[in-house]
């Protein structure tokens, strides 16, 4: 079975190519999941947030919005301390204050889902890369929607961890052609 190149043999890498990367997610627990993990990510690797996903979970109270909107001072310092995940003071804030700004688009659109998928007119983009080195690190597109999170003050979601995030949640589609997902 041909894969995208990136996933290698890891076994963790390989579930989450063929059963989340690119696959459209309307879940709003999940879109805040990959904001969280995404923002984590920032200047990591992918597989380490992947290897300390189930610590998130666990830390971030099922990626519950709403919980984690309510961390206060002593639970971030609480997080601080957590070797599970990503000890970075400021991606830490960022994702308390990012549960804020989350709940603040459900107010107003509904759901946070509404919101994100209305930038695709709620259809996935489908690239037909030939090669991973053909992706993109970011686009127009995920410069828009940086742009519009930074607006409503969201932090640590600039446009390559915007495209990333985009990508994992199954906005675009950017299995290459050989891929047996490519053709979704």
């Amino acid at each position: 079975m041909v894969r995208c190149p990136w996933c290698g043999n890891d076994e963790l890498y390989i579930k989450y190519h063929d059963e989340e990367w690119g696959v459209p997610n309307h879940d709003d627990r999940k879109h805040f999941e990959f904001l969280v993990l995404e923002s984590a990510q920032a200047g990591l690797s992918w597989i380490t947030i992947l290897k300390k996903r189930e610590n998130y979970r666990k830390a971030y109270c099922g990626f519950d919005p709403e919980k984690v909107a309510l961390f206060d001072h002593e639970k971030i310092e609480e997080l601080m301390k957590n070797p599970g995940i990503i000890r970075n003071r400021r991606k830490i804030e960022a994702s308390v204050n990012n549960a804020r700004r989350f709940l603040e688009i459900v107010n107003e659109f509904g759901s946070f889902d509404r919101y994100i998928w209305s930038f695709v007119n709620n259809r996935p983009i489908h690239n037909h890369w030939k090669d991973i080195k053909d992706v993109p690190a970011n686009t127009k597109l995920s410069d828009e929607i940086s742009k519009d999170l930074k607006k409503r003050g969201f932090q640590f979601l600039g446009s390559t961890i915007v495209y990333s995030y985009m990508q994992a949640v199954g906005l675009v589609n950017d299995h290459i052609v050989d891929c047996f997902l490519g053709g979704l």
